[in-house]
């Protein structure tokens, strides 16, 4: 006892020494007194029920914060602390002297990011303050934060600019102190003073020649702001995205303040993620109701294969029939053959061109590698997108003024108010199930650094905003700010479609006069296309250096107006007609036939060919250029089709491209091709917002993704055969009104 007793008070008196020489607890740690002590038992004596902070304390820290107080025997005071090994290094006392020595030389040589610096909220300042004491400690989660963080790599003048971090290692930090990791991808922008010519070719290599021009403010969700630096930012979750952004701008103005270079920052609340939380009720709800239908299609072909009796309205829902009538290649009594292969081309073109613009949110590791492989005039095939969709405006005016003129030679007379119907239990379904899946269910199947921005914005959108696009007038309220970008097209085909009774009426009761009238209509739209693609400085080519404001204001002022788009329409309300009076064996003149073939040959020809100098990486914006393009590339583009759509229909033709656009199988794409139309971007975006990293692009294997376009069709058929059918089916019960005994019949020769 005598000598244990001896030992305590020479253990004291080396321990008051060492206390007396602050700043070196490794002198501490290493003294002959703790031979038989480990550190954590004497932590546990002397915490006094400290919180879970103090257990990530080094022995010398505690013992100075207890210095002044003074220590009150209880029995609280001899508990010991429920550790949380987890949080801290539970080796640090073992190893610290190496530990100090190495987290220094770490951090001298690869800073870390101080989620505290600048004037930022006092909790935010305390988190960061843990963790920058538990990374010297090299306690794992603190580790974690540092790594998940994006540094700055190799490549930068390849345009590897795009850091996205480790997002899936940042959202799953559990720290000390209830700290949570939280993912921010910080928007930088880099400009530089113009008078230094020095930096100006740096960087454009670091922007990659600016294959779009944006500025920080530019919405992004749905064009890339493609010269913005998306960097990766992991924080504590107690910082709000205002403390993260306060605290890189600091961090960079130390950086830049005695240069040349400015760079703003930006961190968006929406950019912002933590860990996933528990599914809404909607969610629940919606995928409840998804499942509720998948069941129903699946209950009505089980009786319609066995042939149970039930009622006609329940069988329009049966799988079987519905995929029956999907692959299909069985024509309509009235069918236009050639339609079907225009449908096809032009949306495969879409479908790429729509592709090629989801490339550019991505991060590429030879990014300007990239810019300069696609500023050739070749990408004339992606850049100009808006080309493949007038062709269906123009197929829809066709049909509807085919169908109309048929059914006023019949009876004489329109109902229009079926005729509308029809229309919107065509479109509405598939519609609102893509809407309420978008909203209530994609948000929720994914994660990553840009999912907030392509998927989770475009939801928030389509919640604030989805009773437009049921009224179909979504396309006058902005491009930025419509729920499901994609589908502005509906909005102006159906307010078209709304005048085509009027349109047909006229043309069948005054052709003449009709004629006439939607003539000058279609010149009126072409000109003013024109000018107001001058005087606007818009340009519905994406040339090479475009901004991301000219292609707002060029879909606001231009592309998703009727009112723009009414030429093409009109050619089709034409057609329509023409192909009603025109006998199926009407022999047109050998003259007027080439004639024909080589006009519109040379129309397409330089509808698509002639802006290809615009897709240049030398090319300067020319607003005539632009206004010529506008104007005149949608007739020139929908010539070829026209003419031969009339040529086939009427025999006056039957050469290779005519047969094969006719051919049946483009039956199945034409079923298809609503559904695809709806289902694309959704699908791109959902890709886009799951990439975590940069890769290297090569364009075959990306642009050409198989896998993309296989969920695209998968997607597709499964909206067609889900929704699209089967009110397909109901709408011909309901219009048609067919007798008792024959209504099984009239649906299976669908």
């Amino acid at each position: 006892m005598m000598k244990m007793g001896s030992g305590l008070k020479l253990w004291a008196i080396v321990l008051l020494i060492e206390l007396s020489r602050a700043g070196k607890p490794v002198d501490v740690l290493t003294s002959s007194g703790l031979n038989t002590l480990e550190e954590e038992e004497i932590l546990r004596v002397l915490s006094r029920n400290q919180t879970t902070l103090s257990s990530n304390y080094s022995l010398i820290q505690l013992i100075d914060g207890l210095r002044n107080h003074t220590i009150e025997a209880s029995e609280d005071a001899w508990k010991p602390p429920k550790f949380e090994v987890r949080h801290t290094n539970p080796l640090y006392d073992e190893f610290s002297g190496q530990i100090d020595r190495e987290a220094k030389r770490l951090l001298q040589i690869l800073p870390a990011y101080d989620p505290g610096a600048g004037r930022v909220s006092p909790q935010c300042k305390r988190h960061a303050d843990i963790f920058h004491q538990e990374l010297t400690k090299f306690s794992l989660w603190a580790l974690k934060m540092y790594d998940a963080t994006a540094k700055i790599p190799s490549g930068l003048l390849n345009g590897n600019v795009n850091q996205f971090g480790d997002f899936d290692e940042c959202i799953g930090i559990q720290g000390s102190e209830g700290i949570q990791g939280q993912y921010c991808l910080a928007y930088l922008q880099l400009s530089i003073d113009k008078s230094r010519l020095d930096l100006k070719h740096i960087q454009q290599l670091l922007h990659s020649h600016y294959a779009f021009r944006s500025n920080i403010t530019d919405p992004g969700h749905r064009v890339p702001r493609f010269n913005i630096i998306n960097w990766g930012i992991c924080a504590p979750a107690a910082c709000s995205p205002k403390d993260v952004e306060t605290s890189v701008r600091d961090i960079l103005g130390s950086y830049t303040s005695q240069t040349d270079i400015n760079i703003t920052v930006k961190v968006n609340k929406e950019m912002c993620q933590v860990k996933e939380r528990e599914l809404p009720k909607e969610t629940m709800y919606v995928s409840l109701f998804f499942m509720t239908t998948l069941a129903l299609t699946i209950v009505a072909a089980y009786y319609d294969h066995n042939n149970v009796p039930t009622s006609e309205l329940f069988l329009s829902f049966s799988l079987k029939r519905n995929f029956r009538k999907l692959i299909s290649l069985e024509r309509n009594q009235n069918d236009i053959a050639t339609l079907h292969g225009i449908r096809a081309i032009n949306a495969l073109m879409l479908l790429l061109a729509h592709k090629s613009m989801a490339l550019f949110f991505n991060p590429y590791v030879n990014r300007t590698e990239m810019s300069e492989y696609l500023g050739k005039p070749w990408t004339v095939v992606g850049r100009a997108a808006s080309l493949y969709t007038d062709p269906f405006l123009m197929l829809s005016g066709l049909l509807t003024s085919y169908s109309f003129i048929g059914k006023l030679k019949k009876t004489g007379n329109l109902n229009i108010k079926d005729e509308y119907l029809s229309r919107l239990i065509r479109l509405v379904p598939p519609l609102a199930a893509l809407m309420l899946f978008c909203t209530y269910v994609i948000p929720y199947v994914g994660s990553g650094p840009q999912w907030n921005l392509v998927v989770t914005e475009h939801a928030n959108i389509c919640k604030r905003t989805w009773w437009r696009n049921f009224l179909f007038i979504h396309n006058y309220f902005g491009f930025e700010s419509m729920c499901l970008t994609h589908t502005h097209h509906l909005g102006i085909d159906t307010q078209l479609f709304v005048l085509s009774p009027v349109m047909a009426l006229l043309l069948y009761k005054k052709p003449k006069a009709g004629i006439i009238i939607l003539m000058i209509c279609a010149l009126f739209s072409t000109a003013l296309r024109f000018f107001v693609t001058h005087f606007r400085q818009l340009n519905n080519y994406v040339f090479f250096g475009t901004s991301i404001r000219q292609l707002f204001d060029t879909a606001d002022f231009s592309y998703t107006l009727p009112s723009h788009r009414l030429t093409v329409y009109i050619i089709g309300i034409m057609i329509g007609y023409l192909l009603r009076y025109l006998p199926k064996d009407y022999k047109m003149n050998k003259i007027a036939l080439y004639a024909g073939w080589i006009l519109s040959t040379i129309m397409f020809c330089c509808a698509f060919f002639g802006p290809a100098h615009m897709g240049s990486i030398d090319y300067v914006y020319d607003p005539i250029h632009a206004a010529m393009y506008n104007a005149f590339a949608p007739i020139g583009w929908c010539a070829i089709f026209a003419w031969v759509t009339i040529m086939y229909q009427t025999g006056n033709t039957n050469g290779i491209f005519s047969r094969f656009l006719a051919w049946k199988g483009f039956l199945i794409t034409t079923r298809l091709s609503y559904a695809v139309y709806l289902t694309q971007f959704p699908v791109y975006f959902y890709n886009v917002g799951k990439t975590r990293s940069a890769t290297h692009f090569e364009f075959f294997s990306i642009q050409f993704n198989l896998n993309e376009f296989l969920l695209v069709f998968v997607t597709s058929v499964s909206l067609t055969l889900l929704f699209d059918m089967p009110f397909q089916n109901i709408k011909s019960y309901l219009l048609k009104k067919p007798a008792k005994g024959a209504t099984t019949k009239s649906i299976k020769q669908q």
